[in-house]
């Protein structure tokens, strides 16, 4: 067996409706509600599924906390026009924009953070990495982190805590 891609993932969030927002608005996806009133976004073909923090649907990650994910979204935009839009929105810019290296091989990033505190990257790919460009960087080069430091390793359980917000 062998992973082919992603179908969806789960956001643990404390605000439905600013979630909904803030996706729907900065990030151009589409609100999507399916089985029994869950809800969710799409973009693309994929699916980012949303769970209400105390309320979450089973089964469900053992530690299911908002503001845990880290996420990168490739754009359709360029990193000024990235910031064009966050500025008309008066979405506080956290990093960037910046060169990085993704999955696919360079990308221009720009780093905001959700209604939760999810670190929220926003990727434009290198000319190279773009459908037709001149290829991808190899996967040899990635590091992971928001500076493209290693990461720490840390490893066994960890234990839930309270949300900051709540």
């Amino acid at each position: 067996m062998r992973v082919e891609r992603l179908d969806h993932l789960v956001l643990t969030v404390t605000d439905l409706p600013a979630t909904l927002n803030f996706y729907t608005q900065v990030c151009g996806m589409s609100p999507v509600v399916f089985a029994d009133d869950r809800h969710g976004l799409t973009f693309g073909d994929q699916r980012i599924n949303l769970h209400i923090w105390g309320s979450e649907f089973e089964p469900r990650a053992a530690l299911a906390t908002p503001g845990s994910a880290d996420l990168c979204f490739l754009v359709d935009s360029t990193p000024e026009q990235v910031l064009a839009r966050l500025a008309e929105l008066e979405v506080p810019v956290e990093h960037g924009p910046v060169d990085k290296v993704g999955a696919t091989g360079p990308i221009r990033s720009v780093y905001v953070r959700d209604p939760d505190g999810n670190l929220i990257e926003l990727a434009t790919p290198a000319v190279s990495a773009r459908p037709g460009g001149a290829g991808a960087a190899g996967r040899d080069d990635v590091k992971g982190g928001i500076d493209g430091d290693v990461p720490t390793g840390r490893s066994g359980p960890r234990r839930s805590r309270p949300h900051p917000q709540g």
